[in-house]
C-alpha cells in the first residue's frame, strides 16, 4: 500500500494512508483535518490519541464504538466519577486497549476538565489558541514534509500547557496528530481531493473564543 497519493477505485485521489479499509477512507474523507469546535468531540479525540500512543490510528478507529461505550460517550463528568473498580472492569474489556496507564490517564484528564473549562471557557477555546503557533506550511504538502514534521511549536506548547495543568499521556507527537485530525493544520497531501475542501472549511470556520 502506498502512503503517498493513491487513485482509488472511485477515481478520486486520496492520501494513500487511508486506503486500507472503507472505514479508514470514510474517516479520511469526512473527519480528518476538518476543523472542530465541539468540546465533546475534541475531548474524545484527546482520549483516543492517548490510547493510540505506540499503536496505529486504524487500530483505534476500529475500536472507537467500543471506547465510546466504555467511557460514557466521552462525557467527561461521567468519566470523572469512574474509580478503581471501573479501571479493573475496563482492563477485562477486549473491545478497547487494555492498558492500565492509559485508562487511568483518560479518567484523570476528565477530572481535570472542569478546571480547564473554568480557565478558558471551553476546551475548544483552549485548543484553538495554539493554532497561531503552527508554522506556515509550504506551498506543496508532500509525504516527505509530513514525515519530517511529527511535532511543531504548537504541539510543544500545548503539551507543556496540559502538563502544567496536570493532564497525562499527551506528549507533543500525540498532540501534533490531534492537531492534524482536528483541523489546526491541513496535512492532506497536495493533490488529495480533500485538501481544498478542508482549506475552504477552515476559511469559513470561526475560531472559538
Amino acid at each position: 500500500m502506498s502512503w503517498d497519493l493513491t487513485r482509488c477505485d472511485d477515481g478520486v485521489l486520496r492520501c494513500g494512508w487511508c486506503t486500507a479499509t472503507p472505514m479508514y477512507q470514510q474517516y479520511h474523507d469526512q473527519e480528518w483535518g476538518r476543523p472542530v469546535a465541539d468540546d465533546r468531540r475534541l475531548f474524545e479525540k484527546l482520549c483516543l490519541e492517548s490510547f493510540q500512543a505506540g499503536l496505529s490510528w486504524r487500530t483505534i478507529l476500529e475500536k472507537r464504538s467500543n471506547f465510546r461505550a466504555a467511557f460514557h460517550q466521552f462525557d467527561w463528568a461521567a468519566m470523572a466519577a469512574m474509580g478503581p473498580q471501573d479501571v479493573e472492569r475496563l482492563l477485562q474489556n477486549a473491545g478497547i486497549i487494555r492498558h492500565r496507564g492509559k485508562i487511568e490517564a483518560v479518567i484523570h484528564n476528565a477530572q481535570r476538565m472542569p478546571e480547564l473549562l473554568a480557565e478558558f471557557g471551553s476546551l475548544a477555546a483552549f485548543v484553538w489558541s495554539f493554532e497561531g503557533l503552527m508554522p506556515a506550511q509550504p506551498e506543496l504538502i508532500t509525504l516527505e514534509h509530513i514525515r519530517k514534521h511529527t511535532t511543531s511549536p504548537a504541539s510543544d506548547a500545548m503539551a507543556n500547557a496540559l502538563k502544567k495543568r496536570g493532564w497525562k499521556f499527551l506528549g507533543s507527537t500525540t498532540l501534533h496528530a490531534f492537531m492534524q485530525s482536528m483541523g489546526l493544520v491541513n496535512d492532506h497531501l497536495s493533490g488529495c481531493a480533500s485538501r481544498d475542501v478542508v482549506l475552504q472549511m477552515r476559511d469559513d470556520f470561526i475560531i472559538p473564543s
